[in-house]
């Protein structure tokens, strides 16, 4: 992996360009739009750039990598480079895209370290970009060649389905009338939509149903608190409807079952719910008889998407429970409502559970301490971030 004498140098500048790290990614972009301001119209997603979460999420990303190299010299983050990759590979990234961000990368890094980024320093840091970036470029090599390749396909929304007040299902088909390839329950799809502007603004949302003669995704409409309302969420819910035409990448992502026989825990809250109602629609269309904990945190009941087939896929499996808890309305007539946040203290989690996570950061979070207060192994513990993944860049 990385030289014996890049190891140091990173190792002895990383408390540094740690320090660093959020300006120099703000200059970074800065910088990329500059020259490039088709990227930030067409490629990145602006409400992202505006809130500084994007640059969060590469910051984390950078600073995670080059310490796992220093710390774990014979090991690669694999884990964290996979989920990379498929965010990536949906996005269409191509390899010479990894020069560009080299270039405005490496100036950024000059800019705000000045006289401290000496040739060595310089020389320790290119190691870690290309050993990351190759090894990305390699990962979506492969992603891309098991797809079919990038690109775009149109399909046609053939039904919207009004799940919640904030949330809407759509159901597409090919626009060319040809097959629907297969894809595994938790991936997703990224979804270009033209905006009023002129802009091509992409999102990723989790396929909502297990594989079938149709995909279908399903939609929060980001309502902006602090700043503006999502771009895309919002033009899906105004403008779209049965007869017109999406622009939708190949599935991509990494949370999908790992074909053991392990136990099962699906747990999801709020809109997080998508990927693990796919999840549960296979393993009901597959008989699974395997243990599975369904759990989901939600504000009510009414605010819960997709609850009837939530329900209803675990109640078809031959081994679920299932824990469903509501800041509000819970019903204590139903044996699966639980009333506040999720707490796992008092369900059983079985010896060798498999772990599947997916909703807002501080519920993953919570979780997760959770289980692992129960001894399941941090390695059992999988999950999906929607939007940039801040978990690296909060990490403490």
């Amino acid at each position: 992996m990385l030289s014996e004498q890049s190891a140091a140098t990173v190792r002895a500048t990383l408390p540094v360009v740690g320090g660093a790290i959020g300006e120099i990614t703000e200059r970074f972009y800065a910088r990329l739009f500059a020259a490039r301001p088709e990227l930030l119209r067409d490629l990145f997603n602006r409400g992202n750039q505006a809130a500084g979460t994007q640059r969060q999420a590469l910051a984390g990303s950078i600073a995670a990598f080059a310490t796992h190299l220093v710390d774990h010299p014979d090991q690669r983050p694999d884990a964290m480079l996979s989920r990379i990759a498929h965010k990536h590979a949906s996005l269409g990234v191509t390899p010479e895209q990894y020069a560009l961000v080299h270039e405005h990368l490496f100036a950024a890094i000059a800019e705000v370290l000045g006289e401290a980024v000496t040739p060595e320093v310089a020389a320790a840091w290119e190691e870690v970009y290309w050993l990351m970036a190759n090894a990305l470029t390699a990962i979506e090599k492969r992603l891309y060649e098991e797809s079919g390749g990038a690109g775009w396909r149109s399909w046609e929304v053939v039904e919207r389905v009004e799940e919640t007040e904030d949330v809407a299902t759509f159901r597409v088909r090919p626009a060319d009338g040809g097959p629907v390839p297969d894809f595994r329950a938790g991936q997703y799809v990224s979804v270009q939509v033209e905006l009023a502007d002129g802009a091509r603004q992409i999102r990723q949302y989790s396929l909502s149903a297990a594989p079938g003669s149709l995909r279908q995704f399903s939609v929060k409409r980001v309502r902006g608190e602090a700043g503006p309302d999502g771009e895309v969420s919002g033009h899906l819910h105004a403008r779209v409807r049965p007869g017109d035409r999406l622009d939708l990448s190949a599935p991509y992502g990494d949370l999908v079952l790992a074909g053991t026989d392990a136990p099962l825990l699906l747990a999801s809250a709020g809109i997080g719910v998508t990927p693990m109602v796919a999840i549960l629609g296979e393993l009901a269309d597959a008989g699974h008889e395997g243990p599975v904990l369904v759990v989901h945190g939600d504000r009510s009941p009414g605010a819960h998407a997709l609850r009837v087939d939530h329900e209803a896929y675990a109640g078809k499996l031959a081994d679920a429970t299932v824990r469903f808890w509501y800041e509000s309305g819970a019903d204590p007539a139903e044996a699966s409502h639980r009333a506040g946040l999720v707490d796992l203290t008092e369900v059983t989690v079985p010896e060798g559970t498999q772990a599947y996570l997916c909703g807002p950061l501080p519920f993953m979070r919570a979780v997760r301490a959770q289980l692992l207060g129960k001894g399941v192994a941090a390695a059992d513990i999988h999950y999906e971030v929607f939007g940039p993944d801040l978990w690296l860049a909060q990490a403490g």
